[in-house]
This record gives C-alpha cells, structure tokens and sequence, in this order.
C-alpha cells in the first residue's frame, strides 16, 4: 500500500475547469483501479468517480457529464478533468489507489488514501 499524491487544485470560476492528477507508486499501476473522492466542507466524504484497469469508469451522478477520469498507466498517474464547475464542487479531493472495481461501484483500499488537493469554486 502506497500514498497517492494529488495535485492540480486551485481555484477556479463557476464554469471553469481543472484538471487534477494524482500519481501513485504501485509496483503494477496498470493492473489496479482508482478512484477519486471529495469532502465538502463540513460534508462527509463522497464517492465522485472510479476507473478499472481495462479504462471503463464510474461517475456518481453529481459530476456524470462534467468531469471525465482517465489514466496514463505508463506515468502511474490517473487524471480527473472538471468543467463546468459549479460551487458546490468545492471540496477537498483525493485519490484512492489500488481498490476493487466490481459492477460499476468502486471499493476503495483503506491504506491508499492521498491527503488531497483543494478545489475551490468561486461563483
């Protein structure tokens, strides 16, 4: 089990995008899912999206068609790109690495947690 590491966060406008990264030191990065979470202010933390080895993702309805995980195995990194934010996405993001994706729902490694990047989502 590794910690993950988040960066790319910032402020951004309503409307605006971001692109967040998180890289992940796993002997076979390629072989594990991942997956992206967020704590709100005094929200618990959310599930936002997941991807499997094989590329297929998971959205949770909040960000379905706004944000888009994606991966580049060969950089041990998986991406998340947010646009059309809004100013309830503001929260602190992070990165689970090395979880179980089974039927669209991700299980997250409790011993991979990044310590996350702030978004924050001015309107």
């Amino acid at each position: 089990q590794v910690q993950p590491v988040e960066s790319g966060g910032g402020l951004a406008q309503a409307g605006g995008s971001l692109r967040l990264s998180c890289t992940a030191s796993l002997s076979r990065f390629g072989i594990n899912a991942m997956g992206w979470y967020r704590r709100p202010p005094g929200k618990e933390r959310e599930f936002i999206a997941a991807i499997a080895s094989g590329g297929s993702a998971r959205y949770s309805d909040s960000v379905k068609g706004r944000f888009t995980i994606s991966r580049d195995n060969a950089k041990n990194t998986v991406y998340l790109q947010m646009s059309s934010l809004k100013p309830e996405d503001t929260a602190v993001y992070t990165c689970n690495a090395g979880g179980t994706f089974f039927s669209q729902a991700y299980y997250p490694n409790p011993r991979s947690w990044g310590q996350g990047t702030q978004v924050t989502v001015s309107s």
